[in-house]
């Protein structure tokens, strides 16, 4: 069962994985699996097809979204916390230079616990708090449903469970 949270800044879901945390830490950090991981349909595949190593990797994801008739684009993700197997978060981006990336403020972050050998308490974090007002003019925070997050958890286990 997923426990949702949501905070004027942030909103949180929280699983118990039947997998080991190192291979739910390993789907994360394969940007070839964010597409099976999503819960928005958003998220399309890597472009660079780089596992992530590090605290400061950019790793750049195609992306689609149905507003305005339909919409490609493309996000540069900086790792921000990269922690294994226990927490790996990133910052979304764009900009076709990685030293000089625009950030809107928000965070994807997923804190692993492993319970025993074979099972791992994950908390997935959608944080928006550092958004600056002119985006939030622009942009309705969170941009989608509580739903989304459950979604992603769901897609997780099942990732994880088959690679366990």
């Amino acid at each position: 069962m997923v426990c949702i949270h949501m905070t004027d800044e942030a909103m949180t879901a929280t699983l118990t994985i039947d997998a080991p945390a190192e291979a739910v830490f390993d789907a994360l950090a394969d940007p070839r699996t964010h597409q099976a991981i999503d819960g928005t349909g958003w998220v399309r595949e890597s472009l660079d097809g780089k596992t992530l190593t590090e605290v400061g990797q950019v790793f750049r994801m195609a992306m689609y979204h149905t507003n305005f008739g339909g919409m490609h684009y493309e996000m540069a993700n900086r790792v921000e916390v990269f922690e294994a197997p226990r927490a790996i978060a990133w910052q979304p981006g764009q900009g076709d230079d990685d030293a000089n990336l625009d950030f809107g403020g928000w965070i994807w972050r997923y804190d692993l616990k492993p319970i025993g050998p074979r099972r791992t308490e994950v908390v997935l974090t959608y944080d928006w708090s550092k958004v600056p007002p002119a985006t939030r003019e622009h942009i309705t925070f969170p941009p989608f449903e509580m739903s989304h997050l459950d979604n992603s958890l769901r897609n997780l286990a099942e990732l994880a469970q088959a690679r366990a």
